[in-house]
């Protein structure tokens, strides 16, 4: 089973890791992205981005803002009847073509901190769990607009994630995955006030941390400190439920 979700994934409607052929960590694929290719940027326009709290921990952190100011300017929370927990989107711009906020005429602005679905585009990356070990599994992304598998250069699976450093947002973004299979198992939507706590709990961290703590922090977490807070408030909430 896929413990990812759709939108976690990055996969468009059509495709999916139940449909596409998988790929190993040794499998190469042809793949550039840079300011000379002609579809540049266009991935940064009319897309659902997911955001995990790991993405918000690294986004807000960038932009020298708060957890909450980060949600209140640049997220959009959603919890639908049919979803077992909230979901957080980047909210996009206004401006005809639904642009990311952070995508300016050189390329991106956060780049250093973008979400990890920016990040392993042009891959999808899922993980099954059985018998308490975890399994990932990869596919390419091919998405109409896209150009740059027309370029010459190609990597392996594995040489793509360490280059784009996506080790840290994955072993954070996992320890999610125990979290949701078992809200999910237990057949229960989270209720409204459940659902407060999920935000409050892993997407504003200080709230977490004064909570836990009982006062309000006197110094900013190094990111490592917070690595390690997300961990505990995920462990916390896992509890909790």
């Amino acid at each position: 089973m896929v413990s990812v979700s759709k939108q976690q994934a990055n996969l468009p409607e059509r495709q999916s890791l139940e449909t596409c052929p998988p790929l190993a960590l040794t499998d190469s694929f042809r793949f550039h992205c840079h300011p000379g290719v002609s579809c540049f940027r266009e991935c940064c326009r009319e897309l659902d981005l997911s955001l995990s709290p790991y993405d918000v921990l690294r986004l807000r952190r960038n932009l020298a803002i708060s957890s909450q100011e980060f949600l209140d300017h640049y997220a959009v929370v959603e919890f639908g009847p049919e979803d077992y927990y909230p979901k957080v989107f980047l909210a996009m711009i206004d401006d005809g073509r639904a642009s990311c906020p952070f995508i300016g005429p050189e390329g991106c602005r956060v780049y250093a901190d973008r979400p990890g679905a920016c990040r392993i585009y042009p891959l999808g990356r899922g993980v099954s769990f059985a018998q308490g070990e975890g399994k990932e599994q990869f596919i390419t992304l091919h998405e109409g607009h896209c150009h740059g598998f027309e370029e010459e250069q190609r990597q392996t699976v594995d040489d793509w994630q360490r280059d784009q450093q996506l080790t840290a947002y994955n072993q954070c973004n996992d320890q999610l995955i125990p979290l949701f299979t078992k809200k999910m198992g237990q057949e229960r939507r989270l209720t409204d006030a459940e659902g407060q706590l999920f935000i409050d709990t892993l997407y504003t961290l200080e709230l977490f941390q004064k909570r836990s703590k009982g006062e309000k922090p006197q110094t900013q977490p190094s990111l490592n400190d917070e690595e390690l807070l997300l961990s505990q408030a995920i462990n916390w909430l896992q509890g909790q439920w």
